[in-house]
């Protein structure tokens, strides 16, 4: 689950950057990037670099010192056995669609690739991030992540390369976008301004709780390799996604066909099966694969272990470590087999990432931040700001309002978790 505790600064930061860019900042951001332009690279890629940051200056030490393993732990020893428990079930619901998204992307690919059907390419994909995550664990996820990100850079930059080399020049690529392609803004529109600030606060805050951040820190050897190490996350997540933005810019330039395949989130992989040669394009194909393996054993291997560590360990204390261990890889193939399911549901790969950080952001980012900063942090106040800010997010979702669900529900989270606390604080002696 930890990797012995020995990973390095590089390894913190590599394999937590790893985890983090797969599909979505290959065939799903840079499409929304050439259609929408900065406001869309900042909503989707710098936003993710600002919670990787957030973390390592305000909550990587703090946890780090607890010595435990998930941050349902963390809630065990804040608050009680039954958050803990509940907290740990909504981030086991929030994972498979993120582990879903990839699921897509490995589909698309190897129909695209082999001209096998969305079915059999979504099933190659799980089995493939299945096999080696069962078998090695976290050991095993973060070489593979080291390995793949070193080739995800290599074929990135070099297909760039041969893609600026297709337009007449660079400057070429904004010479004739509107004034709005520019801007850090949406467009006018309240289902424009609607979606940003959604997606802005499900990237940035509701991405502060993922195991998988804490799963890096917690393995650290120390708390300056987790300190340093998200900091280089936070660099290289910001900058590495600039170079898929950019083909997919030079890409339709030169190929204003391509502007097609924006609508099958197929940009760079069309580009590059139809104007580059045979040795691009498997080295293209590989680095894709890479990214999204990296990915999807990240986020897989992340809810495994919250369900036998806060909830099979929980309830049986005196279980041995190899029987958790079997019962850990179980629950790999259980969460896979989920994300299957609801990769068949939705074929949004974006989407289905934004949609597995809403329920996080809206029950689980208050009663982590309040109760890691604020003394007064109750349990009472814990239980308000889940149930509060979850159903609200969840009425507002069935009842379908103009404003995004997750606008309403984050600050009633917030606000039930304040007021709770006052109302119910703790009995002295009972918080720690």
């Amino acid at each position: 689950m930890l990797a012995g505790k020995s990973l390095t600064t590089p390894f913190v930061g590599v394999t937590l950057f790893a985890t983090w860019f797969g599909s979505n900042h290959i065939m799903g951001n840079p499409e929304y990037f050439v259609e929408n332009g900065v406001s869309s690279f900042f909503s989707l890629v710098i936003t993710g670099g600002m919670a990787l940051a957030v973390v390592g200056f305000f909550y990587a030490k703090r946890m780090y010192r607890l010595d435990i393993i998930t941050v349902g732990d963390f809630f065990k020893l804040r608050y009680n056995k039954q958050i803990d428990i509940t907290i740990s079930i909504i981030l086991v619901l929030a994972y498979p669609l993120w582990i879903a998204s990839q699921f897509v992307a490995l589909a698309y690919l190897f129909q695209s690739v082999i001209g096998v059907s969305f079915t059999v390419g979504l099933f190659i994909g799980a089995i493939l991030v299945v096999i080696y995550t069962y078998i090695g664990g976290m050991w095993a996820v973060s070489y593979t992540d080291m390995i793949q990100s070193l080739l995800i850079l290599i074929g990135l930059c070099i297909i760039l390369v041969l893609a600026f080399n297709q337009t007449e020049s660079v400057t070429n690529l904004f010479k004739n976008k509107p004034t709005s392609f520019f801007s850090i803004l949406p467009k006018n529109g309240l289902s424009s301004w609607s979606e940003y600030i959604a997606t802005i606060l499900a990237l940035f805050l509701g991405s502060i709780p993922g195991q998988e951040i804490y799963q890096r820190v917690f393995s650290a050897k120390s708390e300056k390799a987790a300190v340093n190490g998200l900091y280089l996350a936070a660099l290289l997540i910001v900058i590495i996604p600039i170079i898929p933005a950019l083909i997919a810019l030079a890409a339709t330039t030169a190929h204003p066909e391509l502007m097609n395949a924006a609508k099958e989130q197929n940009i760079i992989a069309s580009f590059v099966m139809n104007y580059t040669s045979i040795p691009i394009q498997i080295l293209f194909y590989g680095a894709l694969i890479s990214a999204i393996l990296s990915t999807s054993s990240g986020a897989l291997l992340a809810p495994a272990t919250i369900i036998s560590e806060n909830i099979i360990r929980s309830n049986r204390p005196s279980i041995s470590d190899k029987r958790l261990l079997s019962l850990t890889r179980v629950c790999v193939l259980v969460i896979a087999a989920f994300s299957v399911y609801f990769a068949f549901r939705s074929a949004n790969i974006v989407a289905l990432l934004v949609a597995s950080l809403n329920l996080i952001l809206v029950c689980i980012f208050a009663p982590l931040t309040f109760g890691l900063f604020w003394k007064k942090s109750s349990k009472f106040g814990a239980w308000c700001a889940i149930i509060g800010g979850g159903l609200v997010w969840f009425t507002c979702t069935i009842i379908k309002t103009t404003i995004d669900p997750i606008i309403f529900g984050t600050p009633v989270s917030c606000l039930a978790m304040v007021l709770g606390s006052l109302g119910k604080p703790d009995r002295k002696g009972m918080t720690s």
